[in-house]
Formats: C-alpha cells, sequence, structure tokens
C-alpha cells in the first residue's frame, strides 16, 4: 500500500533523482533563508556533446522518504577530497549561510511558505490563471535549458551488492537528443510539479503532503490522508462519513450497553402497559357477573363515595370499596349517591351498584302485625299467622337467647317466654317477616319498656320481677277501665297479705285455654296450680302478656283495703269493689239479676 500518492505511475527513483530533488531544496532554502544562490553552470551549447551516460545505481526502496535517511551522511558546505562538487562553490566574500529554520517557522520578511508545498494540478488555478507558486527568479525559464553538474560515479565496491527485495524496475529509455522530451512521472506524489529544467537530467520532485495546516497556506482543498493504517484487534470498519460510507454509522458495531438500554426500556414500556390494562380490567369488569343472594344494606345520610365503598365491601357487595369510589369518580356519580335502605346483591358489579344508589330506596313491602294487651302466646298465634308471619309462633316463643326468664326470678322448670311477649304493632319486611324475628322484636320492647317500671314497692313486698310480671297479666285480664287497674291490684295485694286465695277464673280459663264459653262447675273444682280459687298464692307463670300500664299497676297498687269485686251491671266494664263479703254478696246478687233480665248474656255493657 503507498503511503503517498495514488500509486498507479509509481516508478522506483533513481540516484539522478533525489540527486536533483536535494539540489533544488538546498536551492529553495537558499532563497528563504536570504542567502545568495549559488551560480548555475553556464548553459551548455548545442554544440556541446551530451553527458556520457549515467551508470544505473541501485534503486532505493520504495517507502523512502524524499529527505536523506538518518544513516545518510549529513551535508557539508565543503566537499571532502576526491568528491565531485555538488554545486558550484560560494565566493569567498559571500557570507556563510544561516542556519535554516525550523520545520513549520515562518519568517517574517517573507510570506511563509511550507517546504515541501505541492504543486496544484494544472488546471486549478487562480483569478490570474497561474500556478500556485511560479519558479523563482534566478531559475530559467521552462524554454531555456538548465545545465546540472551530476555527480561523479562512485567507485566499485568489491563487496557484492545485496539484491533487493523487490524487482528492478524496468529502465528508462535514454532520451534522444533533438526528440521529444518526456516529463519524469513522481511515485510520491499525487500531482507533478512543473519542471524546473530543460534538460532531461533534471529532475523535479514533490514532496508528500503536509497533513496540517500552516499560517498562510489553505490545504483543505487538496489535502487527502496519507493511508495511515490502523492497527486494531479487530477488523478495520470505516467511519461514517469516509468515502463510499453514509454521513450515519451504519455498520456492524456492538453496542451492547445501548441495546440493553433499549430493551429495558421497551420492557418499562410493555409492564406499564400492562398495569395499565390490568388496571381497567378491575375498574370497569367487562366479564363479571349479576351477583347473588339479596342484601339488605342501609346507607346513612351524608356519607361520600369512600364511606359508601367500604360499607359495600364490607357487606360483601362489591368487591373492592376504592375501586367502587373510583368508579363513582369516573361516571361522575359520586354527587347522585343516596342515603336510605336497600336491597342489593352480593358480588355485583360496580356499574349495577351505581345504578341503584343513585335512584331513590324503593319502599320494601312490610307486614305489620298488632298484638294486644293481655292474650297469651297460644292465643296469639293464629292472629300472627293470619298477618302473614311465616314459621310457628308458638315454638319461636317458647325460648331465646335474646332474654332468660331465669334473670328475672322465674322458675327454673319455667319452659316459655309468657308474660314477655310485650303487646304492640310490629312492622316486618316482606323478605324478612318470620316468627322469629317478631318474638326478637317483642323481646327487645320489652326489657326497653320494662326498664321504666318502679319496683322499690313491689320490692317492700317481697315480689320478684317476675312476681310483678304474674300480677300485671291477671290485671290485664280482670280490668276492662283503666282506673280499675290499681284498684285490683291492691286486691291482689290484700288477699295475698292475708291469705285469702285470690279466686281469678281468669288463671283457671289460661289453664283450660277457654276464653269464651261459661266454665263448668266441675272445671272450677279441678286441682291445678292455676285454679286459684283451691290454690293460695300467685299461679307459677303469667297467664298472658301484660302491656306497660298493667305492669306499673302492679308495681305500684293503690292504697286501699278493698278484698272484693264483680262486674257492675251496665257499668261499661268497670267492676263494684267492697271490703266486706256481705257487700260482695250484695254486688253478686245484683249482676245475677241483671244477667237473668237479659236472658243469661253478660250485663256489663247496657
Amino acid at each position: 500500500m503507498p503511503l503517498f500518492g495514488r500509486g498507479e505511475d509509481r516508478r522506483e527513483r533513481s540516484a539522478a533523482d533525489r540527486e536533483a530533488a536535494r539540489l533544488e531544496r538546498e536551492r529553495r532554502r537558499a532563497q528563504r533563508e536570504g542567502r545568495p544562490l549559488p551560480e548555475e553552470p553556464a548553459e551548455p551549447s548545442a554544440r556541446d556533446e551530451a553527458p556520457p551516460a549515467e551508470p544505473p545505481l541501485p534503486d532505493a526502496p520504495p517507502s523512502g522518504a524524499d529527505e536523506p535517511s538518518p544513516d545518510d551522511p549529513p551535508l557539508r558546505d565543503d566537499p571532502s577530497p576526491g568528491e565531485p562538487p555538488l554545486r558550484d562553490e560560494l565566493s569567498p566574500d559571500e557570507p556563510p549561510p544561516d542556519d535554516p529554520p525550523a520545520r513549520g517557522e515562518a519568517r517574517h520578511d517573507e510570506t511563509p511558505m511550507h517546504e515541501d508545498a505541492p504543486v496544484h494540478d494544472g488546471d486549478d488555478f487562480g483569478d490570474d490563471d497561474e500556478p500556485r507558486w511560479a519558479p523563482f527568479d534566478d531559475e530559467p525559464a521552462d524554454d531555456e535549458p538548465e545545465a546540472v553538474d551530476l555527480p561523479s560515479e562512485p567507485a566499485p565496491d568489491p563487496r557484492p551488492e545485496p539484491e533487493p527485495p523487490w524487482p528492478d524496475p524496468a529502465p528508462e529509455p535514454e532520451p534522444v537528443p533533438g526528440g521529444p522530451r518526456r516529463e519524469p512521472v513522481d511515485p510520491q506524489s499525487t500531482q507533478p510539479l512543473e519542471p524546473v529544467g530543460a534538460i532531461h537530467a533534471r529532475r523535479t520532485v514533490s514532496l508528500p503532503r503536509p497533513q496540517t495546516e500552516e499560517l498562510g497556506h489553505h490545504t483543505d482543498s487538496w489535502d487527502r490522508p496519507i493511508g495511515t493504517v490502523r492497527v486494531s484487534r479487530g477488523d478495520y470498519q470505516a467511519q461514517p462519513g469516509a468515502p463510499g460510507m453514509p454521513p450515519h454509522r451504519n455498520i456492524g458495531v456492538q453496542k451492547t450497553r445501548r441495546r440493553w438500554l433499549r430493551r429495558f426500556v421497551v420492557l418499562l414500556l410493555i409492564l406499564a402497559l400492562a398495569a395499565v390494562a390490568v388496571f381497567a380490567f378491575m375498574l370497569y369488569q367487562p366479564f363479571h357477573g349479576k351477583g347473588y343472594d339479596a342484601v339488605v344494606v342501609k346507607i346513612p345520610p351524608g356519607s361520600s363515595a369512600g364511606d359508601i365503598g367500604k360499607l359495600l365491601s364490607s357487606k360483601g357487595v362489591v368487591e373492592s370499596g376504592f375501586f367502587f369510589a373510583l368508579r363513582a369518580r369516573v361516571d361522575g356519580d359520586r354527587s347522585k349517591l343516596q342515603a336510605g335502605t336497600y336491597t342489593l346483591k352480593k358480588s355485583m358489579p360496580y356499574k349495577d351498584a351505581l345504578a341503584a344508589l343513585t335512584q331513590a330506596p324503593k319502599a320494601a313491602p312490610t307486614i305489620d302485625v298488632t298484638l294486644p294487651e293481655g292474650p297469651s302466646r297460644r292465643e296469639l298465634a293464629p292472629r300472627v299467622k293470619a298477618a302473614g308471619v311465616r314459621g310457628s309462633y308458638i315454638a319461636a316463643s317458647a325460648s331465646s337467647k335474646l332474654l332468660r326468664p331465669r334473670t328475672y326470678g322465674a322458675p327454673k322448670a319455667t319452659r316459655s317466654l309468657e308474660g314477655f311477649l310485650f303487646p304492640d304493632t310490629y312492622e316486618l319486611r316482606s323478605r324478612t317477616a318470620t316468627a322469629k324475628a317478631l318474638v326478637n322484636l317483642q323481646l327487645r320492647r320489652f326489657k326497653s319498656e320494662f326498664a321504666k317500671v318502679d319496683l322499690k314497692r313491689a320490692r317492700r313486698k317481697h315480689l320478684s320481677r317476675y312476681d310483678v310480671l304474674i300480677i300485671a297479666s291477671m290485671i290485664e285480664r280482670e280490668a276492662q277501665v283503666p282506673k280499675d287497674r290499681r284498684l285490683i291490684s291492691a286486691v291482689i295485694y290484700n288477699r295475698l297479705q292475708k291469705g285469702i286465695p285470690l279466686g281469678i277464673d281468669a288463671t283457671l280459663r289460661y289453664r283450660l285455654n277457654n276464653w269464651s264459653r261459661a266454665l263448668r262447675e266441675s272445671e272450677l273444682n279441678i286441682d291445678s296450680d292455676f285454679n286459684t280459687r283451691r290454690r293460695i298464692g300467685l299461679p307459677p307463670t303469667p297467664i298472658g302478656n301484660p302491656g306497660l300500664a298493667s305492669i306499673q299497676a302492679a308495681a305500684d297498687p293503690a292504697n286501699v283495703k278493698y278484698l272484693f269485686y264483680v262486674v257492675k251491671p251496665c257499668g261499661n266494664g268497670a267492676h263494684a269493689f267492697s271490703t266486706t263479703d256481705a257487700q260482695f254478696q250484695k254486688d253478686v246478687a245484683a249482676y245475677n239479676r241483671a244477667r237473668d233480665k237479659r236472658g243469661g248474656k253478660d250485663p256489663s255493657r247496657c
């Protein structure tokens, strides 16, 4: 690979060519340094004989530099004895030349110029159509031949001449006198210099072009790389912008770091898209079912979307309270959520739950069950069933975890909740209207109402809360008008105090479950704890379910000494009270006359 030039027309330089180049450099250096130029030898006349043919010298290797190598002897001003003069001697009166400036330095008294500045192609001139630099003043014109003294033939070396490692080039043909001259080709330059002399012996050599720009020399239009071979661990590949290569990088250089960075960015992008897809799937629930099983949810007034979402999530209506609130925000339904009682489903999609909660709650169908004061649970069972309540009221009222009768002083053998089933009107939803639900409502109401009763006087009489409840159940059965409640309670208290049987037929009717027909004589004489005509004291259980007024009358009886009472004829349910048996018998006779007069019918209401 040639170091300089194109290499197509390359040929080996002879010793004469190198010597001519050296003389030319000496002359140019003297001109730059301001030294007098040595006189050129006289131009030979036409009749002078041509110089003898120069014996061929061994050629220098192709890669030799233009300047003398370090192994060559340095140039001397005076030739050594026996050595032919290279050029005319300077006259004794001429001053010795100054030391040449260093390479790259320029003199202040002349225009800087590189000593190896090349000559442009013949067609690349400026506006004045002249070469970049012209021959010096002392150079002869192109049409004037210049005589050059060539060195004498050196003495032959007795040692055998080593064979060069490259083939000898073919010798150039000798010029024919008077024929056309042939310009020598410089193998080390891309463009030959203009010939300096007109004779064939004068050679013009161009040195390698400088690779840097010096002051005054703009070389960007003709500088070319010197062809340096790049040595690396891998195969050399041209860089972008080189001849024949695109302006951008398009070569197979491994860029592992950038490749991993791109892969990481792509991976992050894929993960982000997957996260967005999963988030949208969980928010909109495209394949979610409609839900199952009814759930009653009560939305408190003033609840926010987040509060409602948490409530629905705890009830199992929706999967996530967060996504419910977010879906309400996305759909613009946060301000449309309403309070109330709703019947929803478990595992509902967010869309259906929002659609239900943004509408006014529908009034659920209800069942109203009215339970009057006094009747026993066996009497109430048909009424409860007729109201539409599902289930057995007798079985549901036998026991409950909400209330234990023993805590109120009931005997251990008590097997029912008689007396604790507080009478009132109860509203049940049709979906949940069961006998158990009704009993639970009655027990809760009893606890709240019984807590209002003052039991101080009953405790002074050594009566338990369960005894008060039994007395209240008898008062509820006997009293027909409110003013008689406390009077009947006083009669019961006075008889208990004196140890007289109560003689209340309502207890026996409870035992016989006979509340409509008249009692027979045989029924009045049966042996039962509920037959208060023959037994002293209170019956074992309440005979019905009293209301609050009767309970209060049982806890606080009237301060009277009555021991007897009977229905007053045409008294609209009122009773006639007496302290003695004689007065009581008179009242009984009056009642019988009124009944007989009415044909055996009840004379209480006329």
